[in-house]
């Protein structure tokens, strides 16, 4: 297609223009994690149960006596002198108030310590009391119910261990031998038969039944079918249920998950959540919390109410303190996994690019609040970017990274002694960097830059880069005199490849949002000339407008060792939409803007299940009106704030629809939320369901303060 000179640089949007009416920052739920220390006194101590009373005091039942929290501490209770180093057998809750069975007696320190009854020594080990204060009570060869300070054996002739007592208002249930019996007038009454039962729990006339199988719901008078047997659920096998007013809460072998009552689950597990995924008893308390139990101790799943800012302000708060390394972005090594305090700030592949966003997400910041520090935060990246390019001799080259010698920790092959040998700097630049530090200096140009001397620096310091591309016939050229391995842009490379893999399109739109944006920088006319003879030689355009929908397994494309066609690159797919802001923002001319915007939207269209915030808010800038907002707002929600990246599984979960091998690499139908799954950036595929390095790495937080700021800068969240 020939496009017309004669149109250049007219109606640039560098206002930020609002695709739809904005949305309210509304406040939701965030789950955290809180994990509990213990008390050395209780470092071999086995857990058993746990109970939360009224006031939400937590007791934790084990094996050295009744266990309490303590300013987040979990220590043996020696509040009740008369108690302190009795060990309790069994603990209970009436009403929301402990009951303790001890091996002589039981008792509750409510109601003004009145309720003490003495029991025959050593014969009961289960209790259970009704709300009129009638006591249940369980051992190995006898059941017995406590009231009016005499003991009456029942007859229960069912040979059992581990039995399980309950009391439900006034009546008292036992579970055992796969059988549920309700006690009648005369004594225990089968009330249901099932199969590798497990526990009970009580939801107004309803007991709900956990099995290993799965759980159900039945009348508690009738033990008529209440609700069939849930088995698609992230793991059947049940240790606990908590029944709330909004779900069920059920704890497995394999971490705990709530089902909301039209199905919904949300799935907690592996160390993000819970110390060990075994959970051995779990319990709500008043604020909606919840209590797990395992044998490796204590946790909380807390919710807390916040803000999209609120949350904003967190990674903002953390980046400043623990992730600034030469005013880069850096990633932390963590020698304990998950602990702060053994956090060592580390170089990596991609330094430039990750910072590149932090940068942007500030200026975006800037723009949108004024603030200072935002300001001083982008422009302080901005200087570790210049760096980058003035370590070394080599004019227009920014390195990966640099760091002082001696310590360099990634790809150990890749650097080289700076000209002052104090430094050492990373080489083998990629497509990658130079696409992010032009979507970067754009946002900062835009957005930060308020003087003229200010505008000249962004601009000095990206013509460098573009001069020393064109300079090497749209090659980026390292120190040894050869191209990098992905820093290419000639023809002969780009259309090398057949429009069915990704990199002809890729590379297309790339260079020419280079030369769109150095042309617009300098006006110098040998960016915008090299830009039409790739469109009209070379066709550029028809590669940048070639369908997404194109692309797909291609055998036989080999670049270098590398299988260009065997899979779907989603690390294509953030250079492409990060690119998309610069190509679009910069266009020529209108014509260009409308195919690019066609582009995006082709491109947009097979990534909208992904939910992905920064792919829907570029799009947005287009004024595409069918960008998903909900699903950008549900994965910045569901954005947690442990960036550590612990190991996660769920490719064992039922409650999933696993796929069968395809060039997407996607693992499931269903998509699960960002705190369900492997943290990664966005460069990586939110499909895959295992993953994670045991706690040894963190994320700073900048991959939600850029689709955050961009989505304030653009007026889409208000």
């Amino acid at each position: 297609m020939q496009i017309a000179r004669n149109l250049l640089c007219v109606s640039l949007l560098l206002g930020a223009v609002p695709a739809c009416a904005a949305v309210k920052d509304e406040p939701f739920r965030q789950p955290v994690a809180v994990h509990f220390s213990r008390h050395p006194e209780l470092s071999t101590a086995a857990f058993q149960k746990l109970a939360v009373d009224r006031d939400g005091r937590v007791y934790v039942l084990t094996d050295r006596g009744v266990a309490r929290l303590f300013e987040g501490t979990l220590a043996l209770d020696k509040s009740y002198r008369p108690l302190a180093g009795r060990r309790a057998l069994d603990l209970t809750l009436q009403e929301g108030r402990l009951w303790q069975l001890f091996e002589d007696e039981f008792l509750s320190t409510e109601y003004a310590g009145r309720y003490v009854g003495a029991l025959p020594k050593g014969v009961f080990r289960r209790l259970a009391v009704a709300e009129d204060l009638r006591v249940l009570l369980a051992g190995p060869d006898r059941l017995a119910v406590f009231v009016n300070d005499r003991l009456t054996a029942l007859p229960f002739p069912v040979a059992r261990s581990g039995e399980r007592l309950y009391a439900h208002g006034r009546d008292f249930y036992v579970l055992a031998a796969d059988q549920v019996f309700r006690l009648g007038p005369g004594g225990p009454e089968l009330l249901h038969q099932g199969e590798q039962l497990t526990i009970l729990a009580f939801r107004g006339e309803e007991i709900l039944v956990g099995s290993r199988r799965g759980w159900y719901g039945l009348n508690a008078r009738t033990g008529q079918a209440t609700l069939p047997l849930q088995t698609r659920v992230p793991v059947p096998e049940t240790t606990a249920l908590a029944p709330v007013t909004t779900g069920v809460w059920v704890g497995t072998p394999r971490g705990v998950y709530f089902q909301a009552p039209g199905g919904g689950i949300r799935y907690f597990a592996g160390r993000r959540w819970l110390p060990d995924d075994t959970v051995l008893d779990l319990q709500p308390d008043s604020k909606g919390d919840l209590y797990v139990l395992t044998p490796a101790g204590l946790a909380k799943i807390e919710f807390l109410e916040l803000t999209l800012a609120a949350k904003a302000a967190h990674y903002e708060r953390k980046i400043r303190q623990r992730h600034i390394r030469y005013g880069f972005c850096a990633e932390l090594r963590l020698r304990t996994p998950g602990e702060a305090a053994s956090a060592e700030m580390i170089d990596t592949d991609n330094d430039g690019t990750w910072s590149s966003y932090y940068l942007a997400s500030q200026a975006f910041r800037y723009a949108v609040t004024g603030e200072a520090a935002a300001r001083d935060a982008a422009w302080q990246t901005f200087e570790a970017l210049e760096r980058l390019q003035s370590i070394h001799a080599h004019a227009g080259f920014p390195a990966r990274t640099f760091e002082r010698t001696g310590f360099k920790v990634s790809d150990p092959e890749r650097w080289r002694v700076a000209p002052d040998p104090r430094w050492e700097w990373k080489g083998h630049t990629s497509s990658d960097e130079i696409t992010a530090h032009t979507f970067a200096y754009a946002v900062l140009y835009e957005t930060a830059a308020r003087t003229p001397d200010e505008k000249a620096r962004i601009a000095t310091a990206y013509d460098r880069i573009l001069s020393h591309i064109l300079r090497h016939n749209l090659y980026l050229v390292d120190v040894d005199g050869q191209p990098t391995l992905w820093g290419r842009w000639h023809p002969e490379y780009v259309n090398s490849y057949p429009p069915t893999v990704v990199d002809r399109r890729l590379n297309s739109a790339e260079i020419i949002a280079f030369l769109q944006f150095g042309y617009h920088l300098t006006g110098k006319a040998v960016y915008r000339d090299k830009a039409f003879e790739l469109f009209q030689r070379h066709g550029y355009l028809a590669n940048i407008t070639n369908s997404m929908a194109q692309i797909r397994a291609t055998p036989g494309v080999v670049f270098r060792g590398h299988d260009m066609g065997d899979e779907w690159n989603h690390s294509d797919d953030l250079l492409a939409f990060v690119n998309y802001w610069t190509l679009y923002r910069y266009a020529f001319n209108e014509d260009l803007r409308r195919l690019y915007a066609a582009a995006m939207a082709d491109h947009w269209a097979l990534e909208r299940v992904e939910r992905n915030p920064l792919w829907n808010f570029i799009y947005a800038l287009t004024g595409a009106r069918d960008f998903d907002l909900a699903g950008a707002l549900w994965t910045l929600r569901h954005f947690p704030l442990d960036l550590v990246t612990w190991t996660v599984r769920n490719s064992h979960r039922q409650d999933l629809t696993l796929l069968p091998p395809n060039f997407r690499h996607q693992q499931s139908r269903e998509l699960l939320p960002p705190d369900e799954r492997p943290i990664m950036r966005w460069n990586g595929n939110p499909f895959i369901l295992d993953g994670g390095d045991g706690g040894h790495t963190e994320l700073a937080g900048d991959e939600f303060l850029l689709p955050y700021w961009m989505g304030r800068y653009l007026k889409i969240i208000e």
